[in-house]
């Protein structure tokens, strides 16, 4: 296993002023290395701050108690342990995961005794293999983004990202998402269909839905990301589709 990523990290310091103090946001996909390697209590690259992180990776041990479950995840890059806490009777809807399969988690970071650990969100069991490349290359996309935004800073931001993207409404879309509602479809079918590599941008959505208000459709997004159907790419107002 080659755990030599020196150049694929999210270590690099955040530049001092607003941009280093603002909360973080989205989800980032990443390998287990960054995560180790971040700074406590941050999940950031080149002073982009993001809220969770995702990874893709093998479970390698399960314990259980009656408060948590802690998954021991490895990828090409380390390892990490993951929690997943239980309320009282949560127990039997607790993630159903196999040793030595591929999962896909979505969390926020820990540090415990020193030791950088996952929070579980959402765990997913991963059932195609193309899932583990396509989110290695994800996090490469990731990485890269975020150095090349913070390179050119804000003059490459939402004025030059138009997209050729066409309005979409729920009766239109190819891959119906279960739980979401009629809207919740709308936003994400727009979201999808953008072939940007920096994803749409927030004033671009609120443009194409005038009809739903501004509170409205960042609750839609909020919950999305929550759910891990997108992520932010290149900052808080720019989304990508998960899937």
């Amino acid at each position: 296993m080659n755990n030599s990523f020196g150049d694929f990290n999210a270590t690099q310091t955040a530049p001092s002023g607003a941009a280093s103090e603002k909360k973080g946001e989205g989800i980032v996909p990443l390998v287990i290395k960054q995560i180790v390697d971040a700074p406590e209590g941050n999940i950031e690259m080149f002073g982009m701050q993001y809220g969770m992180a995702c990874v893709v990776a093998i479970v390698r041990n399960v314990e259980t108690s009656s408060t948590k479950i802690t998954y021991t995840l490895e990828d090409h890059s380390g390892r990490i342990d993951a929690h997943y806490w239980l309320e009282e009777g949560d127990a039997l809807k607790a993630p159903e995961v196999m040793l030595n399969n591929y999962v896909k988690v979505y969390g926020t970071t820990r540090s415990q005794a020193g030791q950088k650990t996952l929070m579980v969100f959402k765990l997913l069991p991963v059932l195609d293999p193309n899932e583990v490349c396509t989110h290695l290359l994800e996090a490469l996309n990731a990485r890269y983004k975020a150095e090349d935004y913070q390179n050119k800073g804000d003059s490459a931001g939402s004025g030059a990202m138009a997209t050729q993207s066409h309005d979409f409404t729920a009766s239109q879309s190819t891959a119906i998402v279960s739980g979401l509602d009629s809207k919740q479809q709308a936003v994400f079918q727009a979201i999808k269909s953008n072939m940007s590599e920096e994803g749409i941008n927030r004033k671009e959505l609120k443009s194409k839905f005038s009809h739903i208000s501004d509170s409205e459709l960042n609750n839609i997004l909020d919950f999305m990301i929550s759910e891990g159907h997108i992520y932010s790419s290149i900052d808080a107002d720019h989304f990508i589709c998960t899937m």
